[in-house]
């Protein structure tokens, strides 16, 4: 029981360091840019790459930790975090970056759902009787703390030292490295059967009753995706461009907020109802992007935009908590990952294409003018679904679903 109790924060760390690793590249892009002229298009094809990759490994890999055990998937998914952060040291062309964003992104869809669920199972498993608050919390707090957390180290360490294009690289992979050690030394949990069913891509099906609610938790969940996107894309060169700060660490310490009060958000939000959770997430989402376009455009003012990425940051985090709690309550528990896996895969379209529209703008519009239409979509996508649902769409309550999960089950395995 010691060692699953020491096993379970050493995968907390774990998932942390991964989800971490995954943003290193967010303050460096204005680097990259300055050194190779990249435009900010460019940019967010590199940005677009990595969700592919957790798309790709989401549906193929990213449900295998229960069939074939939890460190089988995690030890493979951590080295392919390693080999991303070789390609980022040896090869710093564009065509470089996006292998190993696609890499990476790999890696991240075939851990976060086993990883996940490795966290849940050591806690109950140490702490017999517990019910499992603690480890959602602790998992969701890794996942998306990691993120910011990557952020504000690689934006610190490429003001503070020398060679930033390379140290911040050389730190996590040192990092990555213990992680691997770490979670090989961590006991299984998974009891995989004894003959194994014949391999199948994640499945994702709705009942045709439901499919009116999917179709709007998946909107909100876009919505979500879409603002968290933006700041592990494009909002360092916001700061540097137009809000005229080329400190990497500011830089890196706004993403950060935005992150922790999507984390701060989801944890506070817990006792709450659902539609009040909806309620709250959608008017914090639409206030702080609004905010953000408003700094953008007219005001420039660094301590607004941080207020508005808080904002946004808390909105996006309760949103997807939303998503995932009404996602879970369209099907029964054998069928309940086929549904959430449609709810994540809703999120990374979210993730990667008016991101990658937003850079495309940029070819022919101001980028404070492409903001101000990627704000006018993501607020529209977010007022077409979250009313209904707040309304309690189709006459189906919205106050008795099952419990909402945490932000860290990507590809949800079937329970």
């Amino acid at each position: 029981m010691r060692t699953r109790k020491t096993g379970f924060w050493i995968a907390a760390a774990a998932f942390l360091v991964v989800m971490a690793y995954s943003t290193v590249p967010t303050p460096l892009w204005s680097l990259y840019q300055q050194r190779d002229g990249f435009s900010t298009f460019a940019v967010t094809i590199a940005f677009a790459a990595y969700a592919i990759g957790v798309v790709i490994s989401l549906f193929l890999a990213g449900h295998l930790g229960d069939t074939h055990g939890r460190r089988r998937v995690l030890l493979p998914a951590i080295g392919l975090e390693i080999v991303s952060a070789v390609i980022f040291l040896l090869r710093t062309d564009l065509a470089g970056l996006i292998v190993a964003r696609v890499v990476s992104g790999l890696g991240i869809g075939m851990l976060t759902a086993t990883i996940t669920a490795h966290i849940l199972d050591l806690h109950l498993s140490s702490r017999p009787g517990a019910d499992a608050t603690r480890g959602q919390i602790v998992s969701a707090a890794a996942n998306l703390g990691g993120f910011g957390v990557g952020a504000l180290t690689s934006g610190l360490l490429a003001q503070y030292v020398t060679a930033p294009l390379v140290t911040p690289y050389i730190v996590f992979l040192v990092l990555l490295t213990l992680t691997l050690v770490g979670v090989a030394l961590v006991p299984e949990t998974a009891n995989p059967p004894a003959v194994r069913p014949a391999y199948r891509p994640q499945r994702v099906r709705v009942p045709d009753h439901a499919r009116g609610r999917f179709f709007r938790a998946g909107g909100i969940a876009f919505a979500a995706f879409a603002v968290l996107g933006l700041f592990t894309s494009l909002v360092p060169g916001f700061v540097s461009g137009e809000l005229h700060i080329t400190s990497r660490a500011v830089a890196g310490f706004v993403v950060f907020a935005a992150f922790a009060a999507a984390v701060v958000a989801q944890i506070a939000a817990r006792p709450l109802a659902l539609r009040t959770q909806i309620g709250w997430g959608a008017g914090l989402l639409v206030t702080g992007i609004t905010a953000l376009t408003v700094v953008v455009v007219q005001v420039g003012s660094l301590g607004w935009f941080f207020a508005g990425g808080v904002l946004s940051g808390a909105g996006a985090g309760l949103l997807f908590k939303a998503a995932l709690a009404v996602g879970g309550s369209l099907a029964d528990a054998a069928h309940r990952g086929e549904v959430l896996a449609g709810i994540f895969l809703s999120g990374y379209i979210g993730l990667t294409v008016p991101v990658v529209g937003l850079g495309v703008a940029t070819l022919s519009v101001s980028l404070p003018a492409a903001l101000t239409g990627f704000t006018a979509v993501i607020i529209a996508v977010t007022a077409a679904t979250a009313l209904p649902l707040l309304r309690q769409g189709a006459g189906q309550s919205l106050t008795n679903t099952t419990p909402s999960r945490p932000l860290t089950n990507a590809g949800s395995r079937a329970e």
